[in-house]
């Protein structure tokens, strides 16, 4: 195999089937086969104890074992950062996870170092070593990795800002970084289909970051060959004209060549040259896991010329020919390594489980959550009283929180002033500062490391978030439109939402997302007016407010921004500039507790609950029927809708005992259907009329606004509604 340096120019390092040459000193050579043989005998465990039923899942590291080994001696755990996939024993154990700790996880116990019982085995975690908690996704964990790089380079440039904070998501968020850190992230040759590696390759190489790469290619993608998944076979010679990447294609079932491509590949990121990415050709002995059987697919002839490459042989034989160890020393080294992993293993399967009532543990924040009473404030009178509108007081409120906070950082697609920013500094340029202008002024305040634009990916803004929430900085990114956030909803849900569970309170990253949403907007059409809250608001980890005026939308972002949770913030853009709910500027410390409602109007003869833009339309409809039959309307602004105030709710329910639930999104299987479903469920007694909901027809928004005005709920439709629920 050869290898490429970032210069393009390639040299041949060794003969196909030797070995290649080595600085490592003979301790060090016998303890790389040690790891070798201990990954090796861990999967073997684990291979049995799955068929003695004790555990459940298995996932093997087979013949992938010298890479990772390389890769771990390589470079310095708890110092560099490190993103793995489910192939990487070898690598967490050179790291210094130990055998026992990986069993613990096997068997799903209490005591799970990396879960606590609540991932597969093989998803490794480990704050210590700064091994960050991966999900079963392929490529995803590519995008945290730059995160964490682009985090750790920021503070190495703004060391202040790791400062400790009490009163804020700082309080619970300690910091530590090193100028020269390196942050390794490792997938699968299949993985490199994904659009999130290619996303991350970008960034990677536009910011000359960090980050290096680890292709393991076995040539599968569980029964999919690589010529099928790659086009021509070989991902090296796509990713080949990245600019200030190091590549090096290399046989990675040889140790000593992959010891050397490693260190060669640290080096250069150490040094600050930008990203690397090694390519490791390995081989998979055993099936994709034990819930595959490879023999459906792969020829006995195929399997045997793979194990004829097999890296724990390979290096067994090479010790013995250059007289490192002899076949007695061998032997004793692996039986001392089977007695640790018998000894591992007999001691997890007769760890303690994991209790039942710890389930709802680190869902959420147990420090900071935005319900903490700590959020309970007054609005400050000021000097100046001019109303404003949401759109501008969500502006000051990010002013006022990135003068006092150094670790928040806004990114998103258009959001800075200008990316050629010498014109603007020049004061030829007003800039644009977001498409609704909502981050306008921003960079030009807080300097462009603070406040830049992305490229036009939606999961590349939140994926790099989440990497650098991991990693102590408070990212308020902004998805354009609510209706371009779906190639983001992958690292929404499966990593965003998740990583505090998943890995048992040893990571989180509490962040922000801000997303325009809604129509109402004549013109806005099919790709322009979406809402679509009931998905998101049905994922666990993720708190989720849509205010209906300018007061709330500020209380709520600085809460947002404060608080120890990952938090949706949706913005209706019909409301950004809107007579309704103009407001005076409150003061830089207000702030509204998430999961308390707003009674907009008090009333007796029934109850509407809604949130967003159908809040002033509600308001219309309930003051139109007063004055036109003496029906008296409550109207509740739920403000927040994970979580949502159920105790306003049910109080207003028991007086009026009549509710109609109202939102912009489609009827069927909406927000609303969950909030009258508990009505029926747990206040029954209390009602005089069934449950109406009011809600836009279950299609999508039409350009033409005389269709758009019939999709969604008008004025007209609550004021029918009120009439008829109050006639029953």
């Amino acid at each position: 195999m050869a290898r490429q340096s970032g210069s393009g120019v390639v040299e041949k390092k060794k003969a196909e089937g030797g070995v290649a040459e080595t600085s490592l000193t003979r301790e060090q050579l016998v303890e790389f086969y040690r790891l070798m043989y201990l990954s090796r005998r861990t999967d073997d465990r684990e291979i049995v104890l799955k068929r003695q039923q004790k555990i459940f899942f298995q996932i093997s590291c087979a013949g992938h074992e010298a890479l990772l080994v390389a890769a771990g001696m390589a470079m310095k755990p708890g110092y560099d950062w490190f993103f793995p996939y489910y192939r990487d024993r070898a690598l967490c154990l050179a790291l210094g996870n130990t055998v026992e700790e990986q069993m613990l996880q096997a068997v799903g116990a209490a005591a799970d170092p990396a879960s606590g019982g609540r991932q597969m085995p093989s998803h490794w975690s480990s704050p210590k070593l700064n091994i960050v908690s991966p999900s079963s996704s392929t490529a995803t964990q590519c995008l945290h990795a730059v995160g964490c790089a682009e985090g750790g380079r920021y503070f190495a440039k703004h060391p202040e800002a790791a400062a400790k904070h009490e009163g804020d998501y700082r309080e619970f968020k300690d910091v530590t970084f090193h100028g020269d850190e390196v942050v390794y992230v490792s997938i699968g040759e299949g993985s490199t289909s994904q659009g999130e590696f290619w996303e991350s390759l970008n960034t990677a190489s536009n910011g000359k970051l960090p980050v290096l790469y680890v292709v393991e290619d076995n040539g599968y993608a569980i029964s999919t060959p690589v010529e099928a998944n790659t086009p021509g076979g070989n991902i090296s010679r796509l990713v080949a004209n990245f600019p200030n990447f190091h590549f090096a294609e290399i046989d990675g079932t040889d140790p000593i060549a992959s010891y050397n491509a490693m260190v060669e590949a640290v080096a250069w990121c150490r040094a600050g040259k930008g990203p690397a990415l090694v390519h490791g050709h390995v081989i998979r002995p055993y099936s994709h896991s034990l819930s595959d059987d490879e023999r459906l697919y792969r020829t006995q002839a195929e399997l045997e010329a793979d194990a004829l490459r097999d890296p724990i042989s390979r290096m067994q034989m090479w010790l013995l020919r250059e007289g490192i160890l002899d076949a007695e020393a061998i032997n004793r080294l692996e039986r001392q390594v089977d007695d640790e992993v018998q000894r591992a293993a007999d001691k997890a399967v007769m760890a303690t489980l994991p209790a039942p009532d710890t389930i709802l543990r680190h869902v959420y924040s147990e420090n900071l959550g935005p319900m903490n009473a700590r959020f309970y404030s007054e609005p400050v009178a000021t000097a100046d009283q001019t109303e404003r509108t949401m759109a501008d007081l969500i502006n000051a409120c990010l002013k006022d929180e990135m003068r006092r906070d150094d670790r928040i950082v806004v990114f998103g697609e258009d959001v800075a002033d200008a990316t050629r920013d010498e014109p603007l500094r020049a004061g030829k340029l007003k800039g644009k500062g977001g498409v609704f202008k909502l981050t306008s002024g921003l960079q030009m305040e807080f300097g462009n490391d603070r406040v830049w634009n992305s490229p036009l990916a939606e999961a590349n803004i939140v994926g790099r978030a989440t990497g650098m929430a991991v990693r102590g900085l408070k990212p308020v990114v902004e998805i354009q439109f609510f209706d371009y956030i779906w190639p983001a909803m992958h690292q929404m849900r499966n990593e965003l939402s998740v990583m505090r569970w998943r890995s048992n309170n040893g990571f989180s990253c509490p962040l922000v997302v801000r997303v325009p949403i809604g129509g109402y907007l004549t013109g806005g059409s099919i790709y322009h007016s979406q809402s679509g809250e009931s998905i998101f608001t049905h994922t666990p980890g993720v708190r989720i407010v849509m205010p209906s005026n300018a007061l709330d939308a500020l209380g709520l972002l600085r809460t947002a921004i404060r608080c120890d949770d990952p938090v949706l913030f949706l913005e209706h853009k019909r409301l950004y500039r809107e007579t309704f709910g103009r407001a005076v500027y409150p003061g830089p410390e207000y702030t509204i507790p998430f999961g308390k409602a707003k009674i907009v109007r008090p009333g007796k003869d029934l109850t509407v609950v809604t949130y967003g833009a159908v809040v002033p339309r509600a308001l219309q409809a309930a003051q139109k029927i007063h004055r036109e039959k003496g029906i008296d309307v409550e109207l509740i602004d739920l403000r927040s809708l994970t979580p949502y105030d159920w105790e306003a709710i049910a109080e207003s329910v028991r007086k009026t005992n009549r509710v109609i639930v109202s939102h912009e999104d489609m009827m069927s299987w909406g927000y609303g259907a969950e909030i009258a479903a508990r009505i029926a469920d747990e206040l029954f007694h209390d009602l005089d009329a069934p449950v109406r909901r009011v809600a836009a027809m279950d299609v999508f928004v039409a350009y033409q606004p005389l269709l758009e005005d019939v999709i969604l709920p008008q004025p007209e439709d609550l004021y029918r509604a009120m009439d008829d629920l109050a006639a029953f």
